[in-house]
């Protein structure tokens, strides 16, 4: 398997229909729409990866917003979480732009991808385990693809920690035993991959401060550097935009 295959991976997710609950709060939440969007047309599908598929740098999430991803497509674009990631991809020299507001908006990520464990947005954003492991064979494949360029990844949130990491171990990477437990700035060696634990960009913890704009930064400043990523080299890398 190689970087040429995640174009296709990328449109068979968007083709899922694997798990009934998830399928209907998509699909319903993108007919019902929110007031604010009346005038969008919804894309209420599964949410595929974004990002170059020659990525050094990985960053997983936990799933679509059903008003974020499900309603513009891609990957933490058109929510206040993705406002946050982006705005310090951007500040870090990863991205093209400091905002992700729908999917033909020009942003472009520098040797970086952005993917979740779990590709539909989910009822309060609580997928549940079966849903989760459902999901998995799909983070799987991509981390194959990606593992020829891979150097760094960073976790978002003790849920996409959980589901990453049994993830990677069927990937082929040899997870420690007993895993890693999550925290903000946990590091860890994986298989020659780095590995950083950083608290979820979900409103709860950027509001009330438990996640600042900084530690973010710093997070993934050291990443970067893992990654083999500086600013003028992320700039640099090819191949910016995922499906």
């Amino acid at each position: 398997m190689d970087a040429s295959g995640l174009p296709l991976l990328d449109r068979r997710i968007t083709d899922c229909r694997a798990c009934p609950r998830l399928v209907s709060w998509r699909e319903e939440t993108a007919r019902a729409k929110r007031a604010a969007y009346a005038e969008w047309t919804y894309w209420g599908r599964p949410v595929p990866g974004f990002g170059p598929a020659d990525a050094r740098l990985l960053i997983v999430g936990l799933a679509p917003a059903a008003h974020g991803g499900n309603r513009t497509g891609r990957m933490f674009t058109g929510d206040r979480s993705g406002d946050v990631l982006y705005e310090a991809l951007y500040d870090v020299g990863l991205a093209s732009q400091p905002t992700a507001e729908h999917a033909q908006d020009g942003l472009e990520l520098y040797g970086v991808r952005v993917t979740s464990p779990v590709h539909c947005a989910p009822p309060a954003n609580k997928p549940t385990p079966e849903e989760r492991d459902t999901c998995r064979p799909w983070l799987v494949q991509e981390l194959r693809l990606l593992r020829p360029t891979l150097r760094a990844v960073v976790v978002l949130g003790a849920f996409g920690w959980q589901a990453a990491l049994p993830a990677f171990a069927e990937a082929g990477w040899s997870v420690p035993r007993p895993r890693p437990a999550f925290g903000h700035g946990v590091r860890f060696d994986l298989d020659g991959l780095e590995f950083f634990g950083c608290f979820h960009v979900s409103q709860r913890n950027t509001f009330t401060g438990r996640l600042t704009p900084a530690m973010l930064r710093d997070v993934l400043r050291a990443a970067a550097r893992a990654a083999g990523l500086s600013p003028t080299e992320a700039q640099g890398a090819q191949g910016a935009q995922g499906a």
